[in-house]
């Protein structure tokens, strides 16, 4: 325990070690900094309202607003997409997805999947039995999501 206690103490010294470093300029980067504030047309432009701003903030600032499904549903269409299908404004597919089984907001219960668009259990359902479009032979049933549990 007092090993611990050592080590814990050993790790915060040199966490608050690395975080005042880290604060304290370099000579390179003070100097370097000093020269460029001589050229403020580089650094700094003006807003409509006189005021300043770094073009770091500017470009960040102009980033287009994010395209949601609601208002472009060809978006789901995309590749690497989640689905689909939009609810919601997110991309889903009502295929397989449990909170929009079938049709946006049908939620399944706990312990259902989502099967092409129903909700089921897969511990005891025999169409879909662990998994989706598993099919238990005949004459078997569905015990604990397997075929013919015994």
């Amino acid at each position: 325990m007092k090993g611990f206690k050592v080590f814990l103490m050993l790790a915060m010294l040199i966490a608050s070690a690395i975080t005042t470093l880290s604060a304290i300029p370099n000579e390179e980067e003070s100097f370097f900094n000093e020269e460029n504030n001589t050229d403020h047309a580089n650094d700094e432009t003006k807003n409509q309202f006189g005021k300043s701003t770094s073009l770091r903030s500017r470009f960040l600032a102009s980033r287009p607003p994010a395209v949601t499904c609601d208002k472009n549903p060809k978006v789901c269409l995309a590749y690497g997409s989640a689905g689909p299908d939009c609810c919601n404004k997110k991309c889903v597919d009502r295929n397989t997805d449990t909170a929009n089984c079938g049709k946006c907001g049908k939620k399944c219960n706990y312990a259902e999947i989502c099967c092409e668009g129903k909700c089921v259990n897969p511990m005891s359902d025999k169409e879909n039995c662990g998994s989706c479009n598993n099919k238990c032979k005949k004459g078997t049933s569905c015990v604990y999501g397997m075929c013919s549990y015994a």
